[in-house]
């Protein structure tokens, strides 16, 4: 018999809920929760990793985001994110995206 193995997030000391902060996306069974840049779920003590496979689109986001808005950027594949209270953004086609 073989046992499956997961990734799992390690040190994560914040317990996701759905008012917690962090965008929601409905992942088979679950939710994920949307935060730093990945996602995870909580199983069994601990926080899954998974893979973000969802366009989520911040849809109340009235602030435009650029160099000198007052928020901390962080760079992620071929654009950069902004930290925005408990989520990160990107801007898209009109729109921002969460990360």
């Amino acid at each position: 018999m073989s046992t499956a193995t997961h990734e799992t997030h390690v040190d994560h000391d914040h317990v996701h809920a759905p008012d917690c902060g962090h965008a929601v996306v409905p992942h088979e069974d679950h939710v994920d929760y949307l935060h730093d840049g990945h996602a995870h779920s909580g199983h069994d003590g601990h926080y899954d990793e998974h893979p973000v496979e969802a366009h989520v689109v911040d849809g109340a986001h009235d602030h435009a985001h650029g160099e000198g808005c007052g928020h901390e950027t962080v760079e992620h594949g071929d654009h950069v994110d902004y930290v925005h209270g408990a989520h990160r953004h990107a801007a898209h086609d009109g729109h921002y995206d969460e990360h």
